[in-house]
């Protein structure tokens, strides 16, 4: 992650899916699953130690709430990291459900 740039990946099925990205240590990833129509609910993220600190969880709440804005979806922040961000961020929060 010289660059900044980050590959992330999205696995979806029947009840939720995932955004991904392999990093040092590991893999690090936010889930979600599906609620009510036009709700998912954002439950974990996850960074390995190794590459906590260069906004790797930020980059994929960012996708999720890309991909929220692209499908029409609300966003129940679960989370509790996602929630802080949401609460810090109108221009993500503006998907909260």
């Amino acid at each position: 992650m010289n660059d900044g740039e980050l590959k992330i990946g999205h696995d979806i099925n029947n009840n939720g899916g995932r955004f991904w990205a392999i990093v040092a240590g590991g893999s690090a990833e936010l889930t979600y699953t599906n609620s009510d129509d036009g709700v998912i609910i954002v439950d974990h993220t996850y960074t390995p130690p190794q590459a906590r600190g260069q906004k790797i969880a930020l980059q994929l709440v960012e996708h999720a709430v890309a991909y929220a804005r692209a499908n029409e979806l609300k966003i129940v922040p679960q989370c509790p990291y996602v929630a802080k961000l949401f609460d810090a961020r109108p221009d993500l929060a503006e998907r909260r459900a």
